[in-house]
């Protein structure tokens, strides 16, 4: 991609093409995104370029949408200052101590827990 951009540090553009079908009305959509990396075609041929968005869509998917929906963080009313990054630290590393911990769910972690305060202190090994 040189010379034909001075977008900084362009090495290459990628097109991805995401087709989805919506189960509950079985429509099919359809969708085309381009992507830009700093990744030279030897140090990222389209296999591992693949890789990567499919790898930035599971931490999508098992971090954020557990952040947005168990912990419904956008309703947060935590706004100012460093409060909203320690509240989102505390939302991960509860996250990962229930996932450690064996739970796939972490709603269901969390009733278990609501329903015993001592059961945290167990996450934690204390």
């Amino acid at each position: 991609m040189k010379g034909y951009s001075d977008f900084p540090y362009l090495e290459q553009v990628l097109r991805i093409e995401r087709v989805r079908t919506i189960i509950k009305t079985g429509k099919t959509e359809r969708e085309v995104v381009f992507g830009v990396t700093s990744l030279t075609p030897a140090q990222a041929g389209p296999q591992v370029l693949a890789k990567l968005v499919r790898d930035h869509w599971s931490i999508e998917n098992c971090l954020h949408y557990v952040r947005d929906f168990t912990f419904d963080e956008d309703r947060s009313p935590v706004r100012t200052g460093a409060g909203p990054r320690v509240m989102a630290s505390l939302r991960n590393l509860a996250i990962s101590l229930l996932r450690l911990n064996g739970f796939q769910n972490v709603a269901q972690g969390l009733r278990y827990i609501g329903r015993n305060q001592c059961r945290a202190l167990e996450l934690i090994g204390a």
